[in-house]
């Protein structure tokens, strides 16, 4: 199973999936490959923000090696499943995939958790710590759901 969490810029919130959802796998004794990225290219190299990584090691997890890159169309040849941050992600992952996007391979994280509600992982990436604390209980929810579904029940080819 290859799962990708995408974001805008790959510095908040798609980072704390990949970090979040990596130690569930592990913990859950599969064999998982999380990647995350982001549609703009703002901050290609980087490091996650210095409050994702606080409140990951907050938690016991360790994101401070990962390093911020760029979707691309080729993701959708590589990865089972992708995870959208927000609708705006989406749209900005459908433009970059042109005839790549699959729409069958993407959903909005939080439909794992919320069921057809659609909703947004707010970006906490210009306010305070408590934002960030927010993002990682929703992820943390969202990443328990994903593990539950689809690293017990269901094979790889039956999540598209």
């Amino acid at each position: 199973m290859k799962i990708l969490m995408v974001c805008l810029g790959n510095i908040c919130r798609s980072p704390l999936a990949e970090g979040i959802l990596d130690l569930k796998a592990i913990q859950a004794g599969l064999s998982w490959e999380i990647g995350s990225a982001g549609t703009n290219g703002y901050h290609i190299g980087e490091a996650p923000h210095a409050l994702s990584q606080k409140v990951a090691r907050q938690h016991g997890i360790e994101i401070g090696g990962q390093r911020a890159r760029k979707f691309t169309a080729g993701d959708f040849e590589r990865f089972d499943k992708l995870y959208a941050m927000a609708d705006d992600v989406i749209d900005e992952m459908r433009r970059i995939a042109g005839r790549k996007f699959d729409p069958r391979k993407v959903d909005l994280i939080l439909n794992e958790s919320n069921p057809g509600r659609n909703e947004d992982v707010p970006d906490p990436w210009s306010g305070p710590e408590a934002g960030y604390h927010e993002v990682y209980r929703m992820l943390d929810t969202a990443c328990t759901t994903i593990v539950e579904r689809y690293g017990r029940t269901r094979p790889v080819s039956a999540i598209q």
